[in-house]
C-alpha cells in the first residue's frame, strides 16, 4: 500500500491535469463516437497519474508555479495514455487498468487511430506555453518532449526487434539501455526535466535530476516486471503473467535464462519463440481472406487452397507453457534478483535527491518518497 501522502498528492495532480485534458479534447464534433469520446477512456479509469505528479511536484519543489506547469504535465498524461494504448495493440493485451484494453472493445484501427489523435492533441497545449511561459522556454519544453517520444520510440522499437528475432541472448546492460530509453525517459527524466525548466532551474538541477529520474525509472521498470507475475489480479488491473505470453525481454527472464540448466533453457527458448494464442490476429486474417474473394482477387480455387491456413497456424504458447517459465523464473531466484537491483538503485536515488538544496515542502517530500514508492508499489 502507498503511504497517505503519496496517494493523496497523485489523486490531486490527477484531478487537475484531466481537468486540463478534458479542456483540450472536443466535446462536440461529428469525429466524436469513434475518435474523441474514446480519448478519455483511458485517462478516467482508475490509475496513478504519476507522470504529471512527478512533473508538477519537481517544477513546485523547485519554487515554480502550478499555473506554469499545468499543460506541460497535461500533455505527458496525453503521451502516456496514447502509448498504452499503441503498446497494447502491439502486444495484443487483453486489460489495461481492470477493463479490456481499447482495441478489444473497438477494434484495432479505431484504436490505433485514437492514440494517434491523442498525440495530435498533445500539441495544443504545449502551443499554450508560449502565451504562458514565452518562447525561450515553450520551446525548450517543445524539445524535450520531442526527445522524449523519440527515446521511447527507439526503446520500443529495440524489444519488438528482438520479440520479432526470437533472441533471448540478451544481456543484462542491453536490458538496461532498452529501459532508459523506453521507460526512463518518458515516466521519470522528461517530467522531472520539463518541472525543472519551468521553474528555472540552473544546470547542475538539470543534471542531479536526470541521473535521478534515470535511476527511478529503471527501479520503476523492473517492479512493473515483478508485479507482472507476483501481483493480486484484483490489485494489479491488468493481465497477469502477460509478459511471459508476450514474450516480453525482462531482468527477470534474462537472469532466469543466464543461471538455469541447459535442459531447462532449451525447454525456455522453444516455449519463449511460439507465439501468443491471439483472436484479433486470427479473425484479422480471416478477414481479408473474404474481403478479397468478395473482390475477385481470390477465385474459388485459391480461395480454397488458402482457407485450410486458418486451421494450420504455427504452435502457440500454453498454459502450462507459460507455468513452467513462472517455475523457472522462481526456481533460479530471478524475482529476488531483480527486486535488489530496482532496490539498489531506488536508494541510490533517494540519497541524490537529498543534495537538490530545495525549500522543504511537501513537493520536495512527495519526490523523496518516491524513491520507496517505485520499489513498494502494488500495482
Amino acid at each position: 500500500m502507498s503511504p497517505p501522502l503519496i496517494d493523496e498528492y497523485l489523486e490531486e495532480c490527477r484531478e487537475l491535469v484531466l481537468d486540463e485534458i478534458r479542456h483540450v479534447v472536443p466535446t462536440r464534433s461529428r469525429y466524436g463516437p469513434a475518435l474523441y469520446d474514446l480519448m478519455l477512456d483511458y485517462p478516467l479509469r482508475s490509475a496513478k497519474g504519476l507522470r504529471p505528479a512527478v512533473c508538477i511536484a519537481t517544477c513546485r519543489a523547485l519554487g515554480g508555479t502550478l499555473e506554469g506547469v499545468l499543460k506541460s504535465a497535461a500533455t505527458l498524461e496525453l503521451y502516456h495514455n496514447a502509448f498504452l494504448i499503441h503498446d497494447d495493440v502491439e502486444d495484443d493485451s487483453e486489460k489495461r487498468r481492470d477493463e479490456p484494453t481499447l482495441h478489444r472493445l473497438h477494434g484495432v484501427p479505431i484504436a490505433v487511430n485514437v492514440g494517434d489523435g491523442m498525440l495530435a492533441l498533445a500539441l495544443t497545449p504545449l502551443l499554450d506555453n508560449t502565451r504562458l511561459l514565452g518562447l525561450g522556454k515553450a520551446l525548450a519544453i517543445l524539445q524535450c518532449v520531442a526527445r522524449m517520444a523519440r527515446e521511447s520510440a527507439e526503446g520500443q522499437a529495440l524489444e519488438l526487434s528482438w520479440i520479432r528475432g526470437a533472441r533471448y541472448a540478451v544481456r543484462e546492460q542491453d536490458y538496461f539501455r532498452m529501459v532508459h530509453k523506453k521507460t526512463s525517459w518518458y515516466s521519470f527524466i522528461a517530467p522531472m526535466r520539463i518541472g525543472a525548466l519551468v521553474a528555472n532551474a540552473e544546470r547542475a538541477r538539470l543534471r542531479l535530476l536526470g541521473t535521478v529520474a534515470a535511476l527511478l525509472g529503471a527501479a520503476f521498470q523492473i517492479q512493473d516486471d515483478v508485479l507482472n507475475l507476483t501481483a493480486e489480479e484484483r490489485v494489479y488491473g491488468k493481465e497477469l503473467d502477460g509478459d511471459l505470453w508476450e514474450g516480453k525481454h525482462t531482468l527477470i527472464l534474462t537472469h532466469a535464462l543466464a543461471t538455469c540448466s541447459a535442459a531447462e533453457r532449451e525447454r525456455a527458448l522453444a516455449i519463449l519463440q511460439k507465439p501468443r494464442p491471439s483472436a484479433t490476429r486470427h479473425a484479422s486474417f480471416e478477414r481479408v481472406l473474404w474481403s478479397l474473394r468478395a473482390e475477385g482477387v481470390l477465385d474459388e480455387t485459391a480461395f480454397a487452397r488458402l482457407a485450410p491456413l486458418l486451421e494450420q497456424q504455427a504452435p502457440k504458447k500454453t498454459p502450462e507453457d507459460v507455468a513452467f517459465l513462472a517455475g523457472l523464473v522462481r526456481r533460479t531466484g530471478s524475482l529476488d534478483y531483480a527486486q535488489a537491483k530496482a532496490v539498489a538503485r531506488a536508494r541510490r536515488a533517494r540519497r541524490l535527491l537529498a543534495q537538490l538544496t530545495a525549500t522543504p515542502s511537501v513537493h520536495l517530500r512527495f519526490l523523496e518518497m518516491l524513491a520507496e514508492f517505485v520499489t513498494s508499489r502494488a500495482r
